[in-house]
């Protein structure tokens, strides 16, 4: 009778419990040795934590088939959701056609991925990045003057229409003059920038999609010895730092913790089958301007 009575308590307690009611997501990345993705996976940890939710976390080393045999460990150990932010997102189509396979919903964070069914694509807003890139921009010129702009990879251009659309909201006396691309290269960034400014002598601010492109600009900069004002994108370490000693006005950094805990929080929506939504559903996260809090 006693032991009967305690199988019925130990079997409430279970029930009760959310932590235990609740199954783990799966969270697949890059390489933590990277900033964004441990910033994402940060973000990630902290909410899933705060919902009481075990995150598996997969670290692929920056291989693409080693991602891919994360996410089928993910499946095998039955995570609910999987969370991943590819290394090469087509590499991934066949685990991902798996996972839909086995009624596991996926999310992709940060860069799109190829395959299966994504239920969430949670993403950096680039549009309103660049706008306030452009904004500023507009600021540190005082309305008018000639900007130039460096062009990064095709999936980034959203953040040249942002730039735009940051100019013309109330800055019609400044004119975008030249745009060149430079590959998100730092070498490139040097050496297109370098043209730049010889072509335009009226050039006062150039904004680079990439931090890296940006810092090569301000390497183009001091070779010219001009005045120039250089605005980046993407908050890496390299051009914080840039920030911090005035070397770049600004640079537009991309929230990647946030977006893990977004992405997160979208998991929790898909815990109950029949949940996911018919088409991919994107979810955009707001980026914020780092400025250098001395530079004039």
């Amino acid at each position: 009778m006693r032991s009967g009575l305690a199988l019925l308590l130990a079997s409430a307690l279970l029930q009760a419990s959310p932590a235990r009611a609740r199954e783990a997501l799966g969270l697949s990345v890059p390489s933590r040795a990277n900033p964004f993705a441990a910033a994402l996976v940060e973000g990630a940890v902290a909410a899933a934590e705060r919902a009481g939710l075990e995150l598996v976390v997969k670290d692929a080393g920056d291989d693409a088939d080693q991602q891919v045999a994360d996410l089928e460990e993910l499946l095998r150990r039955k995570v609910k959701v999987l969370l991943v932010l590819p290394v090469d997102a087509p590499a991934l189509a066949p685990a991902l056609d798996r996972a839909d396979e086995a009624g596991v919903p996926v999310i992709s964070v940060g860069a799109r991925a190829a395959g299966g069914p994504v239920a969430y694509h949670v993403a950096s807003d680039d549009v309103a990045g660049g706008r306030l890139a452009g904004e500023y921009t507009c600021r540190l010129l005082g309305g008018r003057g000639e900007v130039a702009e460096l062009e990064g990879h095709p999936a980034v251009r959203d953040r040249g229409q942002g730039f735009l659309e940051g100019l013309r909201r109330g800055c019609r006396g400044v004119k975008l003059v030249a745009r060149e691309t430079a590959q998100a290269d730092r070498a490139e960034g040097l050496t297109v920038a370098e043209s730049l400014l010889e072509a335009h002598p009226s050039v006062e601010a150039i904004f680079a999609e990439d931090d890296e492109m940006a810092l090569g600009a301000v390497h183009a900069r001091q070779l010219a010895t001009r005045r120039v004002h250089i605005v980046g994108y993407g908050a890496s370490a390299d051009a914080l730092k840039a920030v911090e000693s005035c070397d770049l006005a600004a640079t537009v950094a991309p929230q990647p913790g946030q977006m893990g805990r977004v992405a997160v929080e979208r998991a929790l929506a898909l815990e109950r089958p029949g949940r996911a939504p018919a088409r991919t559903v994107t979810v955009l996260v707001a980026p914020k301007l780092v400025v250098g809090p001395s530079c004039r």
